[in-house]
């Protein structure tokens, strides 16, 4: 396809879901980043540099990965894997943690090379994969509700312009709702800008140096963290979407990238869930062929970011919480729904889809694994009891 036929598919409203899916990763998760960096001993302008291979990372693998497939594929630091090492690396000298980093990148890489996580991805069942998504996504949708005890008025006015917006402009509703939502903040004087200017963070080389300890104490749990609480909920949010996800690829090419970036900070490149499900909204676009411009747009985006580092965390930061998950959980909306239409519709499969639902929305963490992973194997768990053969009674 042409570049001009590409630039045929881009429209507002990708543009503006691809601007809300940056926003809310960072906004969301960005804290987290700067505690796993200061427990490897980082200085601050070397936190700057690791935001910013982060985001020339994720920007160039979202942009590269949707346009070359035509979907929507938006990639993401390992959230769960930042958790992790924001709690393990303390007291680990700095280039131990880089080693940690390539180590865990390899081992991610040969999953993708090899297929073995796409040849696992590919036995289960659609709508266990629905509802899994449907339970990571379902505190977002709460909390655009619960907004409502600390902001009413931002929240109330929120949520008022995006229904009245559905009903006479739905393909506007979401930046609608950000508009107003920006509107009463700054009336209400919530926008709170520091006085620091924007820069660029230089990023810095780190040699890396390996340690058996540290390899098998951090590296091969934050391996396993993230391909089953970050790589794996990101294969199942396309591909219960309707996407037919290339997984060994998507694995294999941000693994790849994580690899040449972490010598510099970049930790981790995964496939991105609950950010990549704005970009797979019908609000995104109506015609799902075309919402790969919204993860296209969003990979633009973070490059941006990516060229100003660790400023661009005081940026989002000026906007008040409440703002924040009311525009999450009114921009998921949609994707909620057709999440829990397609986890229930198929009788056979419901009591598998209806505990996968229910354990990932718990929230649970069990052995440092977060709820999406233990909400998947629940699922299975069921729908493999109900593939028992029944045993039939001898007649007498």
């Amino acid at each position: 396809m042409s570049a001009r036929a590409r630039l045929s598919d881009l429209s507002l409203s990708a543009v503006i879901a691809g601007f809300i899916a940056v926003l809310v990763g960072y906004t969301s998760t960005a804290a987290i980043i700067f505690q796993a960096a200061a427990a490897a001993g980082a200085s601050p302008a070397q936190i700057g540099g690791w935001l910013t291979m982060l985001g020339l990372g994720i920007g160039i693998t979202s942009l590269g990965l949707s346009l070359w497939y035509k979907m929507p594929i938006l990639t993401a630091w390992s959230t769960p894997g930042a958790a992790l090492l924001a709690t393990s690396l303390p007291g680990t000298p700095l280039a131990e943690a880089i080693g940690v980093f390539i180590f865990a990148s390899g081992l991610i890489l040969l999953c993708g090379v090899t297929g073995l996580f796409a040849r696992l991805m590919a036995h289960i069942p659609q709508s266990i994969a629905a509802a899994m998504l449907a339970g990571i996504l379902l505190r977002f949708g709460l909390a655009a509700f619960v907004s409502l005890q600390s902001q009413f008025t931002l929240t109330f006015a929120m949520c008022l312009c995006f229904l009245l917006a559905r009903r006479l402009l739905p393909r506007f509703a979401v930046l609608l709702a950000l508009a107003a939502g920006l509107a009463v903040a700054a009336w209400q004087g919530d926008i709170t800008m520091g006085a620091q200017p924007l820069h660029i963070a230089t990023p810095q080389w780190i040699t890396p140096r390996f340690n058996f300890t540290s390899l098998m104490g951090i590296a091969l749990p934050f391996f396993i963290v993230t391909m089953a609480s970050q790589n794996a909920p990101g294969v199942a949010t396309l591909q219960a979407a309707g996407y037919p996800a290339p997984v060994s690829p998507l694995v294999a090419w941000t693994a790849l990238a994580s690899l040449v970036l972490a010598p510099f900070g970049g930790f981790s490149i995964c496939i991105a869930a609950i950010s990549a499900a704005v970009c797979l909204s019908p609000e995104a676009h109506p015609d799902p062929a075309r919402r790969y411009m919204a993860a296209a747009a969003a990979g633009g985006f973070y490059l941006l970011t990516g060229l100003f580092g660790g400023s661009i965390g005081q940026l989002f930061s000026a906007l008040p919480a409440p703002l924040i998950h009311t525009l999450a959980g009114l921009a998921l909306l949609g994707t909620i729904a057709g999440s829990l239409h397609r986890a229930l519709q198929d009788e056979e499969h419901r009591d598998a889809a209806i505990i996968t639902f229910l354990v990932t929305a718990s929230g649970i963490t069990l052995l440092g694994i977060g709820a999406a992973f233990w909400g998947l194997m629940a699922g299975i768990a069921v729908w493999g009891i109900q593939l028992l053969p029944t045993r039939r009674r001898r007649s007498v």
